[in-house]
C-alpha cells in the first residue's frame, strides 16, 4: 500500500520544472488564442469590406448601365425638336398626304424608343418655375398669370431615368 500511495503522491506533485513548463505553455496558449481571435476579427472585417465593395461595384455598374446611353440620347434630342417644329408648321392642305403621315410615324417611333430607354419629357407649361427643371430665357410682365409661372415652352426639356438631361427653356410670367 505504501508503494501505491507513493506513486499517487508523485503523480499529484509536479516537479518544479514541470510547473514552470506548464505555466509557460499556458501563457503561450493564451498568446496564440489572442492571435487567432485577432486573425479571425481581421478576416471577418476583410470579408465585410469585400462584401460592401461588391455591392457598391454592382450598384455603380447598374447606374452606369442606366446612363451609358445619355450621351447618344442627348445628341438625338435636336432631331426630336426638329420633328416637333416640322409638325407644327405643316400647312393644313398637306396634312392628309401619306408621306407626311410617314414622317410623323418615324417621329413617334423615335419618341417611343427613347421613352423605352427611360427618357421622359419635363412638363412645364402653367407650372411654377423650378430652376432645377427649367431654364428661364424670357421674363414677361403680365397680369394674366401669377408671378413665377411658366407661360410658354420654348424648347422641351427631358429627364433620363429621373436625371435632368436637358432643362426646359421657358418664358416666365412676371408681375407688372
Amino acid at each position: 500500500m505504501a508503494e501505491e500511495e507513493l506513486k499517487e503522491n508523485i503523480a499529484e506533485e509536479p516537479k518544479d520544472g514541470a510547473t514552470e513548463d506548464s505555466a509557460e505553455l499556458k501563457k503561450l496558449l493564451e498568446q496564440e488564442r489572442a492571435k487567432s481571435e485577432e486573425y479571425l476579427d481581421n478576416w471577418r472585417r476583410a470579408a465585410a469590406d469585400f462584401s460592401n465593395y461588391k455591392k457598391r461595384a454592382e450598384k455603380d455598374a447598374s447606374e452606369m448601365g442606366k446612363f451609358w446611353n445619355a450621351s447618344l440620347i442627348s445628341r438625338l434630342l435636336p432631331i426630336l425638336d426638329d420633328f416637333d417644329r416640322a409638325q407644327q408648321t405643316i400647312p393644313d392642305n398637306l396634312r392628309d398626304l401619306t408621306w407626311i403621315d410617314g414622317i410623323l410615324l418615324i417621329a413617334r417611333k423615335m419618341s417611343m424608343i427613347l421613352e423605352s430607354e427611360g427618357l421622359k419629357q419635363i412638363e412645364a407649361l402653367n407650372k411654377p418655375f423650378d430652376p432645377n427643371l427649367h431654364e428661364a430665357v424670357i421674363h414677361e410682365e403680365t397680369d394674366q398669370h401669377e408671378d413665377g409661372t411658366v407661360i410658354a415652352e420654348l424648347q422641351k426639356g427631358y429627364k433620363l431615368n429621373d436625371r435632368i438631361l436637358r432643362p426646359t427653356m421657358v418664358k416666365v410670367a412676371k408681375k407688372k
